[in-house]
């Protein structure tokens, strides 16, 4: 296995394997990764985060001293935003890694934009990549799945709740 993967030609930076290790380790995409209770602990902080955004927003609209339940729906769809936007930012990022390594083909640059190259793994590189996708990257996309389920069930929640109040 190691004699095919010192012939590749594509650049270290630009292995499908490399830049997963380099996704998985970075900030927002490593999240993904941790426990179910840290991660929930992260996108509650973005929730956080983007509810300091949103609640004046809807204090503009709705005064919390006259409509103080249409400002708490309001405000909590509104940060809800952060976390739509970091999940699709989380589903792009994952995606476009899931499908480097799950093709038999690579595209690469050598050295620009202007001279894109393609290499085809050979069987055990792409047998060990798949691999990867099935036991590391899958188990996130289901978790990111849950997470956009959870997401539109407090939605239909927060709809059903604002025409009550």
């Amino acid at each position: 296995m190691m004699s095919s993967v010192t012939n590749c030609p594509v650049p270290v930076e630009q292995q499908p394997l490399n830049e997963y290790e380099e996704l998985k380790n970075s900030w927002l995409f490593r999240d993904c990764t941790l426990t179910w209770r840290e991660y929930i602990t992260k996108m509650l902080w973005i929730w956080g985060l983007s509810w300091l955004v949103a609640s004046p927003m809807a204090a503009a609209s709705f005064a919390p001293h006259k409509y103080f339940a249409h400002f708490i729906l309001i405000s909590a769809a509104g940060a809800s935003i952060g976390i739509v936007l970091a999940i699709a930012r989380l589903y792009l990022g994952w995606s476009y890694i899931r499908d480097r390594l799950q093709s038999p083909i690579i595209f690469y640059e050598e050295s620009g934009w202007y001279d894109g190259q393609t290499w085809t793994k050979p069987e055990e590189v792409l047998t060990r990549d798949r691999l990867v996708v099935s036991y590391q990257i899958k188990p996130i996309f289901q978790r990111l799945q849950l997470t956009k389920a959870f997401l539109a069930m407090l939605f239909v929640a927060g709809t059903i709740v604002w025409h009550l109040v």
